[in-house]
């Protein structure tokens, strides 16, 4: 009789995979999240056997366990290009591949490293494949200042916010310092307009559009990893 893969072998499988395309040499930005973090164990028994790389990690709680894994770690400021960066995202789009990210609370740091690569693979469950961006919260970090006021103004391209609170209530805190706006937009219609429209809220940081960007989504389903690959006729944009 066949065994049925839970949810959690099924994000490992994926994880696997994309492990497997580092290569020796290689600057490899490491992402954030439940997703993301299955990935450091296969890549650092690749280490163990001989593959050299350095990984450029998006918080610091990646980072923490990487050195505990036993991955040599870097910086931006050391690898202007990285080859290839591996991560999670909340939400994928069919064709184009755009995808939300941040409801871990890494999106800046995820964004930065993410525009820095020359590669970018999503490792995902099907339950994040979407018709249409928007189905649940865009994450959009801000600066802690007023932010009262920069929720208003983004609530004026018609979505509702919500301030993110740790568990005691208090504000969640970003590794850079600012807050969490988790905002609901419905389906997004354009969400390169919407891309825009956010950038140009003075007190906005970041968001969690991150939109063009990726190349490959490995995604686990109960019949093993099927690879998504971007439709290079979608305006990634638009």
């Amino acid at each position: 009789m066949d065994r049925t893969l839970d949810p959690g072998e099924l994000k490992k499988a994926a994880a696997e995979w994309a492990a497997t395309l580092v290569e020796d040499g290689m600057v490899v930005g490491l992402g954030t999240g439940s997703t993301a973090s299955l990935i450091l164990e296969p890549l650092a028994a690749r280490i163990r056997q001989g593959l050299r790389i350095v990984g450029i990690p998006t918080s610091e709680r990646t980072a923490e366990q990487a050195r505990g894994l036993g991955i040599p770690l870097s910086t931006l400021a050391d690898h202007a290009r990285v080859d290839l960066t591996i991560d999670g995202a909340d939400e994928v789009e069919i064709g184009t591949l755009n995808v939300i990210k941040g409801r871990g609370g890494a999106l800046l740091r995820e964004k930065i490293v993410a525009s820095a690569s020359a590669r970018l693979v999503i490792v995902a469950d099907e339950s994040k494949l979407v018709d249409r961006l928007g189905r649940g919260a865009v994450p959009v970090e801000v600066v802690p200042f007023e932010w009262q006021s920069t929720a208003r103004r983004i609530e004026s391209l018609g979505g509702s916010q919500a301030l993110r609170l740790r568990p005691d209530g208090g504000a969640f805190v970003t590794d850079g310092g600012h807050y969490i706006l988790d905002c609901a937009f419905g389906p997004i219609s354009s969400a390169g307009s919407l891309d825009r429209e956010l950038n140009g809220i003075v007190g906005v940081v970041e968001h969690g559009l991150f939109l063009g960007l990726t190349n490959q989504v490995g995604l686990s389903r109960a019949g093993g990893v099927e690879v998504l690959v971007r439709s290079r006729r979608t305006d990634q944009r638009a």
